[in-house]
Parts: C-alpha cells; sequence; structure tokens
C-alpha cells in the first residue's frame, strides 16, 4: 500500500522488530497524525500503519513519538493488563528527560494530573469509586428530560433563520449545556465553566481559557461544599472516599472536558452520518431507531476520541512479539481496533459495546450510558422539531478538526424551512414548533451567557 503521507512503503518485516537479538533498534520513520490529511482520511493512515504489525511508530504532535496500538486483541492486552502498562504520565521517560516541548499541544492531554485518569491500583480505585458511584446516581429519565429542554431552548435560537451551524450553535452547546446541569454549575459559575471550554476548544488561547476553567471549578467545589444539592459535584464532595479540594478540582476538570467534547464529537457526526446517508433518512421504523443505528455506526467506525488510551509500561514487555520499552508511551487507536479486518467477519455478531469507542479495563468511561442518552436524545430533538433539514454543503468541503485526539467536525452547515415559534412555554412535550414561514431571527442568550439564559427561559 502506498503511503499516505509521501512516506516510502515500510521495509520487509516490522520495524518494532529490530533490535530483539539485543541490539539498538534502527531508527524508524514515525507517521505524524497531527495534519490535515491525517483529519481528512484517517482511516486510510489506519490501513498504511497495520502493515507494521499490533502496533506502529507514530508522532501524535511534533517531536512527541508514540507507539500506536491498532490491532483489537493488542489493544485490550493494553487496556486490561494494569500491572504491564501504567496509566500514570509520570512515567513518561522522554517528558522526565527533556526531549519533550513544553509547549506541544500533546503535553495538556497527556502530561500526569493528580486524578483517577492517570491513577494506577488502590489510588485509581479511591478516585474512580467516587466518580462511579456518583455517576450511578444520575436519573436517566431527569437527564432525558434536560437534554430535550435544552436542545428545544437552543434550537428556538435558530429556527427563525432556517440556517445553522449543526457543530457551533447545537452539538457544542447542548453538551455544555447538559454538563453544567449534570454538575450542578449555578448561573454565573456554568457561563463561564462554558466560555472556558469553548476556549480549550478553538485553541484561541488555550492557556488562559484553561485557566478560566480551572477557576471555575475552584469556585464550584467551595460553592458545592457549602450549598450541595442533587448533581455529581455534591454527590463527589459527600463521596465516602474524601476527597480534598485539590482532588476535586482534578477530577471535576477532567470529566467535565472529557464528558463534554466527545458528545459534541458524537452529536456532530451523528448527524452528519444521518443528514449524508440515505440508509438513515427516513425510513419504515421512524426516528428513535434510525438515531440509535447512526450513534451505534458512528462509535464503531468514527469513534469521538479515536486515539488515546495512553500507557506506559512498567517494564521492558512484549506485545504480540513487539518490544516496548519502560517509560515510552503506548495509546491504543479506539478507531484502528475498531476497523481492524481481523473482526469484519464477527462484528454483526458481536454486542453492540464490543467496540472501545468508549475504552475498556479498569478505565473505561464511567459515563458511556449518560454520554449516549445525551447524543441520541440531542439528535432526536432535533430531526422532530425540524424533519426537513438537509446539509447545505456537500460533505466533501466539510472539515474536520485537526490532531490524533478527537474525530470531530469543524462545522456542519444545514438549511431547513424557517420556523415561527408559537409560544414560549417551559413544556417541551408541547411542540412550539408549527406554523412554517419565514420570521424575524431570534435575539441572542442574554449577555450574562447561555447558561444563565437558559435556566432563565425555563424557569
Amino acid at each position: 500500500m502506498d503511503s499516505p503521507s509521501g512516506f516510502t512503503n515500510p521495509p520487509p518485516g516490522c520495524p518494532a522488530h529490530q533490535g530483539m537479538n539485543g541490539s539498538q533498534p534502527e531508527p524508524v520513520e514515525r507517521v505524524p497524525l497531527y495534519g490535515p490529511e491525517f483529519a481528512a482520511d484517517p482511516q486510510r493512515f489506519y490501513e498504511y500503519l497495520r502493515q507494521y504489525g499490533p502496533a506502529a511508530p507514530v508522532e501524535f504532535a511534533p517531536g512527541v513519538p508514540v507507539t500506536l496500538v491498532t490491532d483489537y486483541s493488542a489493544a485490550l492486552q493494553v487496556l486490561q493488563s494494569p500491572e504491564l502498562f501504567s496509566k500514570d504520565a509520570r512515567r513518561w521517560r522522554d517528558l522526565n528527560e527533556g526531549r519533550i516541548p513544553h509547549d506541544s499541544p500533546a503535553v495538556p492531554m497527556m502530561a500526569h494530573r493528580p486524578n483517577a485518569f492517570f491513577a494506577d491500583g488502590a489510588e485509581h480505585l479511591r478516585l474512580r469509586q467516587a466518580i462511579s458511584d456518583s455517576m450511578a446516581k444520575l436519573d436517566t429519565h431527569r437527564l432525558s428530560r434536560q437534554v430535550e429542554r435544552i436542545s428545544t431552548y437552543l434550537i428556538e435560537q435558530f429556527s427563525t433563520r432556517g440556517t445553522v451551524d449543526l457543530v457551533d450553535e447545537y452539538a457544542k452547546l447542548v453538551s455544555l449545556l447538559v454538563i453544567n446541569d449534570v454538575f450542578g454549575c449555578p448561573a454565573h459559575l456554568g457561563d463561564r465553566l462554558a466560555e472556558g471550554w469553548s476556549g480549550v476548544w478553538a485553541g484561541d488561547d488555550a492557556e488562559a481559557a484553561s485557566k478560566l476553567v480551572g477557576e471555575s471549578l475552584t469556585e464550584l467545589v467551595a460553592y458545592k461544599r457549602a450549598q450541595p444539592g442533587e448533581d455529581v459535584t455534591s454527590w463527589m464532595v459527600r463521596h465516602p472516599a474524601g476527597l480534598s479540594d485539590e482532588e476535586m478540582i482534578n477530577q471535576l476538570f477532567t470529566m467535565t472536558g472529557a464528558g463534554a467534547d466527545p458528545v459534541r464529537n458524537l452529536i456532530g457526526s451523528g448527524l452528519l452520518l444521518v443528514l449524508s446517508d440515505e440508509r438513515f433518512f427516513g425510513g419504515q421504523y421512524g426516528g428513535a431507531l434510525l438515531v440509535e443505528d447512526a450513534v451505534d455506526e458512528v462509535l464503531w467506525n468514527s469513534p469521538p476520541i479515536p486515539n488515546y488510551g495512553v500507557h506506559y509500561p512498567t517494564r521492558d514487555v512484549e506485545l504480540f512479539g513487539m518490544r516496548l520499552a519502560a517509560g515510552d508511551p503506548v495509546a491504543v487507536s479506539f478507531a484502528a481496533a475498531n476497523t481492524d479486518p481481523s473482526l469484519s467477519a464477527s462484528r454483526q455478531m458481536l454486542s453492540k459495546r464490543a467496540h472501545l469507542a468508549w475504552s475498556a479495563g479498569p478505565h473505561a468511561c464511567p459515563a458511556k450510558d449518560p454520554a449516549t442518552l445525551m447524543a441520541i436524545g440531542a439528535m432526536e430533538r432535533l430531526l422532530n422539531l425540524l424533519p426537513d433539514i438537509e446539509l447545505a454543503v456537500p460533505v466533501e468541503n466539510l472539515n474536520w478538526r485537526l490532531g490524533p485526539f478527537q474525530r470531530g467536525l469543524v462545522e456542519l452547515p444545514a438549511s431547513f424551512t424557517p420556523v415561527r415559534l408559537r409560544s414560549r412555554t417551559p413544556n417541551p412535550s408541547q411542540e412550539n414548533v408549527a406554523a412554517r414561514q419565514t420570521s424575524a431571527p431570534e435575539p441572542a442568550p442574554a449577555k450574562g451567557g447561555w447558561w444563565s439564559s437558559f435556566l432563565a427561559r425555563w424557569r
């Protein structure tokens, strides 16, 4: 197979096998996973990387070497073997020895934070239990109602125009506002948290945006210690694990970011599939089944977090005959493992949840069910309220976010028949969208921000 980036084909035999006789392995050409070519067609890269064996040499950013696992069985072995593959990024040898630029875009995603995501053993169990127990208290019926209310509110903001960017004006905001609700943010803190995460994702001033997120979460923890409620933050504050303020802030930093961004990507990719693939547009089974099928297909073929699950061998180990050095990052390509050709004959027989979109093993995503519910609910609400919505540009003209860590659209322009809102009622079961005719644009949210505007609207 020709290289997707102009590289020559790898030499006969897997480069990772070199040096097995005790000699130093020869340098190998690493495949970059951060340019526009990778963003446009990642599956072509994965197909090329499979020539190296179950794992391949890549770069997550300039000067950041990583071994990427592309084989489904090898991925499970890494994810389910914490005694051999640690999550503690303080083992990252290249970073410790000064070979990784500290301003690298990979460092914020890979460097250690004192939370469950980067912990092992008893410490991981203690922190993870606080998260899992708190997430388990979520009322799925209440969550569904809130997703419906938030989705309806956001649709009202653009429904009179007849055009919308379904990523920036819908998917991103649905995920952020639902996360605000789940974690019990009061109006002003929810506005700041949404602003901070929007800035982190936009990358305009990521350092300042990340600082805003941290400050907002610090205030949120203090607020919930003083005034606990029925929300995930309050349940974690009161958990028997006795998390300190620093532990709470670091847990919430990962949970809010990792909760909202994948849902944004999942909604965007799911809507693209529904609006562009005739298998999902209309049909005899109704919207709910079609939306669920679309979400399942995205999770299998284009997961919102395609390459992550970074681990560090605790000692020199072999993985399916491949030598991996202690302290060198080994990342799992959830996207490549899900599309492993060895699964092609058996995928239909596997459980729908056999995919690795939410990882596996002790660090599997604790919020995969609420995240899936949020995506399905938001997609269903949009398609129900705007049944004639369609893409406004050809699929090949769409752009994807750069980098190896997320698979998400930059924008998703769509058009539909403009709608005039009949009334403003807080009951989403009473259809607000009825008479279809051109009308003046809806006013933007109050200056306070999207979250405070939503709270004022629905209260």
